[in-house]
């Protein structure tokens, strides 16, 4: 028979991160301690930064934009995943797999955006603290907020287009836990190149860009702080340097390397390994690196429950 009597695909089905019974009620559990962190981390920073008046600045604005996105970003794959380390047959239909793809890129490139405009506001919060109130305003942050918003539209719109616009027949086995255009393209009845390229091209203006920024930003900012006279202030901003870098490196290394390199027909273990950190890890790392160590938010914490 030839692929053009083959039958487009209506669903997909998971080989999923283990095939062993007694390993996936391992992972079910370590997913599950990893998506309820996530929760309640996210949604503590949300809860708070709208409740405490004083977290109402440019920095906590961002990181609540940074906590939602965060909670949709796992909430697009984890309780699936979840369900699935307890089914033997792991599938999802087409329109579910390419729901999943839209919001899962929507969130994800606004986070990429999102920590980039963070690195901005800390940069101008160490380098211009005199004219930090003049240029962080509330209106130049929201127009910074819905850039980011936007810009994770555009590149999901994009990526998503070239991605289902493939024709899928047959072979509907994807090596993978979640939906997401690396895996899917491996299964495509037809060239992918013009894909490829497109995905590539995005990655660009929304991975490679952004860390640029990021990096740009903290290199100014340490060269900054080295001319601290107050050892005291150097330990501070050195340590929240270090550990915003980790997070960076983490999500964005994660997902370059899922995204900007050339497509093989396969997908192994290392890729869906790599997948877990952007997927699952890195939400539930931001709300701790970026908030709930800081005295501010703490501080808010008490008052909220003093109440």
């Amino acid at each position: 028979m030839g692929e053009e009597n083959q039958t487009s695909v209506t669903e997909f089905v998971f080989l999923g991160l283990s095939q062993d019974p007694h390993t996936q009620v391992l992972l079910f559990l370590l997913f599950f301690i990893i998506y309820l962190l996530t929760l309640l981390g996210n949604l503590l920073m949300v809860v708070l930064i709208h409740m405490d008046s004083r977290l109402h600045t440019p920095m906590y604005f961002f990181l609540r934009n940074l906590s939602f996105a965060d909670l949709c970003f796992s909430t697009t794959t984890v309780p699936q995943v979840l369900i699935h380390f307890l089914v033997r047959r792991k599938t999802i239909s087409f329109a579910g797999c390419s729901v999943q793809i839209i919001v899962l890129l929507l969130v994800g490139c606004t986070e990429c955006a999102l920590l980039a405009v963070m690195s901005y506001d800390r940069y101008v919060a160490v380098c211009k603290p005199l004219h930090y109130s003049t240029i962080m305003t509330h209106w130049a942050c929201v127009r910074l907020a819905v850039g980011s918003w936007a810009s994770g539209a555009f590149v999901s719109l994009v990526d998503t287009t070239f991605t289902l616009r493939l024709p899928y027949r047959g072979n509907n086995i994807i090596n993978h836990f979640f939906c997401e255009p690396p895996a899917l393209l491996k299964l495509a009845s037809a060239d992918t190149y013009s894909t490829e390229m497109a995905i590539f091209a995005m990655g660009v203006v929304i991975l490679l860009a952004p860390v640029s920024l990021i990096l740009v930003s903290y290199w100014n900012i340490v060269c900054t702080v080295i001319q601290m006279h107050s050892g005291e202030g150097r330990l501070k901003v050195f340590s929240t340097c270090g550990s915003h870098l980790m997070v960076v490196v983490l999500f964005y290394g994660s997902a370059i390397f899922a995204y900007m390199r050339p497509n093989s027909k396969l997908m192994n273990e290392r890729d869906k390994m790599i997948s877990v950190f952007y997927s699952a890890v890195t939400p539930m790392l931001n709300p701790i690196i970026y908030s709930l160590r800081n005295k501010d938010v703490k501080g808010a914490l008490r008052r909220v429950t003093a109440k």
